[in-house]
């Protein structure tokens, strides 16, 4: 994981987004890498998908980092002012 959380750091997101699928496929109760795959979506703008894979990291474990997490990205595509995409 230290591995997949260093490719995000240095911005190869899609590289780690593939590692974590298979992490995910061979460990699928690993809320953390549920909670860093939606770290690397977010990181790219992919709002749902950063959403659902915070989603799912809450419904493994009710205490992991990723509410605040998904709380935080909510706030943030709140703040948008969607008015400004019709201009």
């Amino acid at each position: 994981m230290e591995e997949i959380k260093s490719m995000l750091t240095v911005g190869e997101t899609d590289k780690a987004i593939a590692l974590l699928d298979e992490y995910i496929k061979q460990h699928p109760d690993s809320d953390s890498a549920y909670f860093i795959r939606g770290n690397a979506y977010r990181k790219k703008e992919s709002w749902k998908e950063a959403l659902d894979n915070y989603s799912e990291a809450i419904s493994i474990n009710p205490d992991s980092p990723a509410k605040l997490a998904y709380n935080a990205t909510i706030e943030v595509l709140d703040f948008y002012n969607k008015d400004m995409f019709n201009q």
